[in-house]
């Protein structure tokens, strides 16, 4: 509920005023809605149901009206806290940055008039259908909280990454709250995104609008190679050597560019400071 401050930083210049097409010029969209936009001149091509009659009684003239579009916008947000998230070595667990820059989408979303939902991948599943304003969010940010709770607190396998349920069932649960024409977002490091995971991710792209959120953690990207030292909750302690070559986070992305997903890289050392210039930067291709 604190992120909702740095959400609203700069929404004012870009409120009612995407495209919905890729462009370098970013237009205000106008269409047959019901609210006013623009009273102008007749031009050759004009629909005769939008003249103006007191602006033309009034001028002599024929003017037409034009109306902003009707756009309802509805997103989910799909928060990964399956026990591989619940890791991190600087500022917080890749879970909880996920939550952070999910809830700094949803908070522009919202504030810009659209609706918002959840589901999440963990130990409790949660699903909340979009809804608009404050009490959405604030329904969203009580599901987050509740369901990382309960991740933390659940038991965990010896080997945390083969106790990773599949995405693929998460991600049709997540379909399923989104209406014709919505868009999910999926914040998750992918380190074991279960077996079928492409086809599913294939599959729902052809009927909605998916991006991804990589969460990535420094030591992913920047341990020395050498032997570390290990031990699981159940008490076993082990080592595990650590090469040179090891893949980037990048090369996880790789792999779903074919499909044409918005995606971008999260490090959770930036903090909300440095995820909102990025969640502003998604929340333009939505």
């Amino acid at each position: 509920m604190g992120l909702r401050h740095l959400a609203r930083r700069g929404a004012g210049a870009t409120r009612q005023g995407r495209s919905g097409l890729p462009g370098g010029i970013v237009t205000r969209r106008r269409g047959r809605g019901t609210e006013p936009d623009d009273v102008r001149p007749w031009a050759e091509g004009d629909d005769v149901r939008h003249i103006d009659r007191n602006a033309t009684a009034r001028t002599g003239t024929l003017h037409v009206r034009t109306h902003h579009e009707e756009r309802d916008r509805a997103v989910v947000l799909l928060a990964d806290f399956r026990p591989s998230m619940l890791f991190g070595t600087r500022r917080a667990l890749r879970s909880v940055a996920a939550a952070e820059a999910l809830v700094l989408l949803g908070w522009r979303i919202a504030g810009d008039g659209g609706r918002v939902g959840l589901c999440v991948a963990g130990a409790e599943p949660v699903a909340l259908p979009p809804r608009g304003g404050g009490r959405g969010m604030a329904a969203l940010c009580q599901g987050l909280a509740r369901a990382h709770a309960s991740a933390l607190a659940a038991p965990l396998h010896a080997d945390p990454l083969h106790a990773d349920a599949p995405l693929g069932p998460v991600l049709e649960r997540a379909r399923a709250l989104l209406p014709a024409g919505g868009h999910l977002v999926l914040a998750s490091a992918l380190d074991a995104p279960g077996e079928g995971f492409s086809d599913s991710l294939a599959v729902l792209a052809e009927r909605i609008s998916v991006s991804l959120i990589l969460v990535s953690d420094a030591f992913e990207r920047t341990a020395p190679p050498g032997l570390y030292p290990y031990a699981t909750p159940d008490g076993r302690r082990g080592t595990v050597r650590i090469g040179r070559a090891r893949p980037v986070p990048e090369d996880r992305l790789a792999a779903y560019a074919r499909l044409g997903l918005a995606s971008l890289r999260l490090d959770t050392e930036l903090g909300p400071d440095g995820f909102a210039p990025l969640m502003e930067r998604l929340d333009a291709v939505l």
